[in-house]
């Protein structure tokens, strides 16, 4: 029996739910899904420049983890361009660092130290917001 899956460590979720190839129409092949940890290793190996020791450390994860995750997004991310598919952000088996909300009215992503009786978004004041965290 193989062992359990350790949920990854994602600092912030990603900024996008999804993108979609421009001009391309006809048949829509089926979406890449984007998992939030292979996200998160993308962003940290190739847009903060960390080499893998040090992301593995930031993930709570091997090192040889990290790298099977690392190629797992590279591949969906070459599969999404070569093909036109498009790409969308899925949960997937993370753990965010911290509580992660999005404003349903402006779309804003935020997070609030503390607990608060009634969460309101910083930027227009709406209270409609939801949980990212996948919960």
């Amino acid at each position: 029996m193989p062992r359990r899956k350790r949920v990854r460590k994602v600092v912030a979720p990603p900024l996008f739910r999804g993108y979609k190839p421009y001009g391309v129409s006809g048949n829509k092949p089926e979406a890449v899904e984007l998992l939030y940890e292979e996200y998160e290793a993308i962003k940290l190996a190739d847009y903060d420049l960390m080499n893998h020791q040090e992301a593995c450390v930031l993930m709570g994860v091997s090192r040889p983890t990290f790298a099977r995750i690392y190629e797992s997004a590279r591949r969906k991310i070459a599969l999404a361009l070569v093909e036109a598919r498009e790409i969308k952000s899925v949960y997937g088996n993370a753990h965010l660092d911290k509580s992660w909300l999005l404003c349903v009215a402006c779309h804003a992503r935020f997070t609030i130290p503390g607990p608060n009786h009634q969460v309101l978004c910083p930027i227009c004041k709406s209270i409609h917001v939801e949980s990212i965290n996948g919960l």
